[in-house]
């Protein structure tokens, strides 16, 4: 009885000690090939880390597409208005037409100072 639980115990061991090797190893794989993609889609990474970068500024909810696309040339209008998306960012258009983005992440700093703004005025 003994020698069936220990060979039991060995298969076991053997498994979990293979299983955990096969994990590191697949999860090096994956960092490797996120590592490669970034580097080969490094202008459009980079684009979009720096559109969040000008969204999540703590005095401004909202910026200016003209804003945007001053500070991140190279881009045509559209292909900039995709970034901004991928970034995370809605757009907006203000009563004078002009075309403006915030992070949606942003939205609920976004109505909270809206609202301190209307009961500011209401005083």
């Amino acid at each position: 009885m003994a020698t069936a639980l220990w060979s039991t115990f060995s298969a076991l061991l053997g498994a979990l000690v293979g299983g955990g090797i096969s994990f590191l190893l697949n999860r090096q794989q994956f960092r490797n090939q996120l590592r490669i993609l970034q580097e080969q889609h490094k202008v459009e990474f980079m684009a979009e880390e720096t559109a969040r970068h000008f969204l999540s500024h703590k005095s401004f909810t909202d910026r200016s597409f003209e804003t945007l696309r001053n500070h991140l040339g190279g881009f045509e209008d559209d292909e900039l208005r995709k970034i901004l998306v991928r970034a995370g960012a809605i757009r907006v258009f203000r009563d004078d037409g002009s075309e403006w983005w915030r992070l949606l992440s942003r939205m609920d700093e976004y109505i909270e100072r809206k609202q301190l703004d209307q009961i500011a005025r209401e005083i």
